[in-house]
Order: C-alpha cells, then sequence, then structure tokens
C-alpha cells in the first residue's frame, strides 16, 4: 500500500476541520508527508465521524495505509474502520490503490486462518472484509478452502460468538450495518464438509436455518 499511496502521501493537501475537537496544529500536521503525522492522530482520525472534516474522503484515502496498518495490528475498532472506508468512498480510488487494499485483505485473511494466535477476532477481521467488500462470499470460500486446524478453531470461536441468543438469526457487519450477514453465512456453514462443525454448534445453526 505504501507505493501504491506514495504519490499521495507526499502531496500536501488542504484540511479543514473540527477547531473544537483538533487544534490547528493537528490540522496542520494533517497537510504535510503522512510518515511525519503522529500516530496517535492518525488514530483519532481513522474512527472520527466524517463530518468533522471538509474534505473527509481525501483525507481518509492519504492517510489509508497508516490506518490499515493500526487496523491490522489491533489497534483500531475493525467495524469503524471498514465503514469509514465505505464513506471514503474507497472503490472509486485509483485501480493500484484499490488493488494494493485487495491484497492486504487477502493476505491478512489468509494469515488469521493459519494462525490460531493471530492479530485480531477472528470475526472482527472476517467483518472489515465483509463490509468493505460488501459481501461475504470470497473471505467464506476461503475459509472452506482452508481446511488448517487453527481455521477450525477459528470457526468454533465465531460460532461461539454468533450463536449467543441467536445473533446468528440476524447478523449484521459494519458499525451503521452496512452488511447483513445472515443470508450468506446460513448456507455456508451448512454447506461445509462433516466435521468441521461441532454436533452442538451443528443442531443450532440447523435451528436457526430451518426454523
Amino acid at each position: 500500500m505504501d507505493t501504491a499511496f506514495a504519490p499521495r502521501a507526499e502531496l500536501p493537501i488542504s484540511v479543514g476541520g473540527c477547531t473544537y475537537c483538533y487544534p490547528e496544529s493537528d490540522l496542520e500536521a494533517l497537510t504535510g508527508p503522512v510518515q511525519e503525522i503522529p500516530e496517535q492522530l492518525i488514530s483519532h482520525v481513522a474512527i472520527e465521524v466524517p463530518d468533522h472534516w471538509d474534505d473527509f474522503p481525501g483525507l481518509y484515502r492519504k492517510l489509508a495505509p497508516r490506518i490499515v496498518r493500526l487496523l491490522i495490528a489491533g489497534e483500531l475498532t475493525h467495524s469503524i474502520v471498514a465503514s469509514r472506508l465505505l464513506a471514503a468512498g474507497w472503490r472509486n480510488w485509483t485501480a493500484p490503490e484499490r488493488t494494493a487494499l485487495e491484497n492486504v485483505w487477502r493476505a491478512w485473511w489468509q494469515s488469521v486462518l493459519n494462525t490460531h494466535s493471530s492479530t485480531g477476532h477472528v470475526i472482527d477481521v472476517l467483518e472489515t472484509l465483509a463490509v468493505t467488500a460488501g459481501t461475504l462470499a470470497p473471505w467464506l470460500a476461503r475459509w472452506a478452502r482452508t481446511r488448517t486446524e487453527s481455521a477450525d478453531l477459528h470457526l468454533g470461536y465465531a460460532l461461539d460468538w454468533w450463536l449467543i441468543e441467536d445473533e446468528l438469526a440476524d447478523l449484521h457487519f459494519g458499525f451503521h450495518d452496512e452488511v447483513h450477514a445472515t443470508p450468506e453465512l446460513l448456507p455456508w456453514l451448512l454447506s461445509l464438509e462433516d466435521g468441521r462443525i461441532g454436533a452442538t454448534h451443528l443442531r443450532e445453526v440447523e435451528r436457526i436455518s430451518y426454523s
């Protein structure tokens, strides 16, 4: 992402914003090179509401590589960043920028599936990817193809959460509930090979599916 966004990262932009929440020194820092912006300021901007900025899409686009790095490190709230990327219109960015982000998403997801103690809960990572892509399909397909102990442990963990108070029956992803996950998740869970889901979990999934 650093390479794809390099021309934008060094380009000074006019940053206007809420001076009640951000002093002039912060606004001035945001106009300069991305690598010189303090990490704490990046973290604040990453989850700030869009109407705090005169040009939210331009600012978020400029900061995207550093925001994504903090997100993967587990320093930011996944659902908020996913929703902010949608609000920033990431799907309309240049082809190199979109491709860079998509490549990071794919590598991150595979890394999470392959490592049970990976940074970030699997459900939070899946939520990020599903919301930004607008679908769970490619990420669930990759999960189904990853036949490792860690991937199955992640699946059990996810079901523990999704089945609390039948949340799976009407599950939405995104800070603003942008993606209705249930219509894709239920058929996928039922399609998995025997043994991928424990008997107790499977009974609950079938109960929700056929109720």
